[in-house]
């Protein structure tokens, strides 16, 4: 969604980079290319004035006068301004003191309500280990309450729905009901699924604003498609007016819009986005970090959540297991099937697209990540379930024949089979020396991670090889023939870093995999 304003902001920045100085000149043609890629991002007017106005104050301060970098410093400025437009902190949310908690969901009809209490209920079951229930209250969208029921059964979560909708029943009166069966059934939540219309118009605003007055929610949460650009801030403020909420939810994130909802709607209501909705799947739903957010948007990554994702969905006491195995025996003991338990949980983590995204500098593989075939992993699955158990134990044994036969058993070719075994033994050796602490294989000036041990016995060979080898180059003979290590807090040159100075790149194996290569 935010690929355009990305790309504007990208090149902006990539222009200030090597300037020693930053004059009234430079800050000022920086604030108008920001103000373009705001507005082309569909950003709302008001909030465009106000972000570029607090920004060129700040660039024109000390702060950046008086820095080593004036590009960094401006980047920081910008980032802090987008932390602080998207809402700040992180807002959780409001539980009753004495249960149940009753949220109650509002918007209009499309916007994606119906999922979302799925998602939601699905979230803070398993989550914050909560026993939600629904509340079919929208009775007037055809099949509404069926579809509530249908993604109810999908999050193994109860619905109430006394009425069959279709325009048939009272929605206050459910609502009453369902309060008085979530304290007999002692359920901790209660999500209100309530009706939408194609416009904001009275009869909404009075069925939302009497549901509210019946149930008392803890939390309005007011659910915009993030896809409607500019409309989408007027209508939150109509229902702020009219009903009132406390929180937003962005649905359909996922989605190629401009995204200047999300940059508007908690600046023009005062109203903070909690939850963000990015795909169809019940999964595909997470909390909604300011500073997260901002850090995707200026294509530096997003690594908190890629931890917490990788949190639920590995095994520690496998992981743990896994690391032994990559340290003992050179990494021998570890097989196509540990490789293969790796890789399905990497993929209940979300596509991969979507995880190698969250990576700092993702931004410049945009194009191969977009085109990637997920399809390409399910070859890969395909082909180690056509392998033995002892062939799996032990790649070495697969011969030319072996290789036929699992071609011909998972409907690839020999080359691809091949292809596969040989990256296994490329990872496995990689992995195993970062078990050990041996740093990675053919990465200079990288002899041993600091606290993860053989670090002096890498420096040891690291320095008897120093002695042997001569360069056949003049030049880098004369220049010590050695590449220029890192200075202290800066990365080493194949991560970024070094003399160089280059932006971080993806491993030479991941770039393969997404340009489509097989690696051989």
């Amino acid at each position: 969604m935010f690929d355009t304003l990305s790309d504007r902001l990208a090149a902006t920045f990539k222009n200030l980079r090597g300037k020693g100085k930053l004059t009234d000149a430079d800050i000022d043609a920086t604030a108008r290319e920001i103000r373009i890629a705001l507005l082309e991002a569909d950003v709302a007017l008001p909030v465009v004035k106000e972000f570029i106005a607090a920004v060129k104050e700040r660039a024109s301060g000390a702060e950046v006068r008086g820095g080593l970098n004036p590009a960094q410093q401006v980047i920081k400025i910008v980032n802090e301004e987008l932390v602080k437009i998207l809402g700040g902190e992180t807002r959780e949310l409001r539980m009753a003191k004495r249960p149940p908690t009753v949220i109650m969901l509002a918007g209009l009809q499309g916007a994606g309500k119906t999922t979302l209490a799925g998602k939601l209920a699905k979230w803070l079951k398993e989550t914050k280990h909560q026993t939600p229930m629904l509340v079919a209250a929208d009775l007037q969208r055809p099949n509404a309450v069926t579809q509530l029921q249908v993604v109810g059964e999908r999050a193994g979560v109860p619905v109430f729905a006394p009425e069959p909708g279709n325009g048939v029943g009272d929605p206050v009166e459910v609502a009453r009901q369902a309060m008085d069966e979530a304290r007999t059934k002692q359920y901790s939540v209660v999500i209100v699924d309530t009706a939408g219309r194609l416009g904001v118009d009275e009869v909404l605003m009075k069925q939302a604003a009497d549901i509210r007055d019946a149930v008392t929610p803890d939390e309005i949460l007011f659910v915009v498609d993030a896809m409607i650009g500019q409309d989408a801030v007027n209508t939150a403020q109509a229902f702020l007016d009219g009903v009132g909420f406390d929180g937003v939810v962005l649905s359909k994130l996922d989605g190629d819009a401009r995204g200047g909802a999300a940059l508007s709607i908690a600046q023009v209501t005062g109203r903070q986005v909690m939850f963000a909705s990015n795909g169809e799947k019940l999964e595909d739903f997470d909390v909604f970090h300011p500073d997260r957010m901002a850090s995707r948007i200026l294509g530096m990554g997003d690594v908190m959540s890629l931890i917490e994702k990788a949190e639920q969905s590995f095994d520690a006491e496998e992981a743990a297991k896994t690391a032994a195995k990559l340290q003992k025996k050179g990494g021998k003991d570890f097989t196509l099937d540990d490789f293969l338990a790796q890789m399905q949980s990497v993929r209940k983590m979300g596509p991969l697209t979507k995880i190698f995204g969250m990576l700092p500098g993702a931004a410049q593989f945009k194009d191969q990540l977009e085109n990637f075939d997920e399809r390409e992993i399910d070859r890969i699955e395909a082909v180690i379930h056509s392998m033995t158990p002892a062939e799996r134990s032990d790649p070495n044994i697969i011969n030319g024949s072996r290789r036929l036969r699992i071609a011909n058993g998972s409907g690839t070719e020999v080359a691809t089979v091949s292809g596969l075994v040989e990256r296994f033994f490329e990872a496995r050796k990689m992995m195993s020396a970062m078990a050990s602490g041996k740093g990675m294989p053919g990465m200079p000036g990288m002899p041993g991670m600091p606290g993860m041990g053989g670090g002096k016995k890498a420096k040891q060979q690291a320095k008897k090889g120093k002695a042997k080898r001569g360069s056949g180059n003049p030049a880098k003979r004369a220049g010590g023939g050695q590449p220029a290590q890192p200075q202290p807090g800066q990365l080493p040159a194949a991560f970024g870093g070094g003399a160089a100075g280059g932006d971080f790149e993806l491993p030479d194996a991941l770039k393969n995999m997404l340009d489509g290569k097989d690696g051989k």
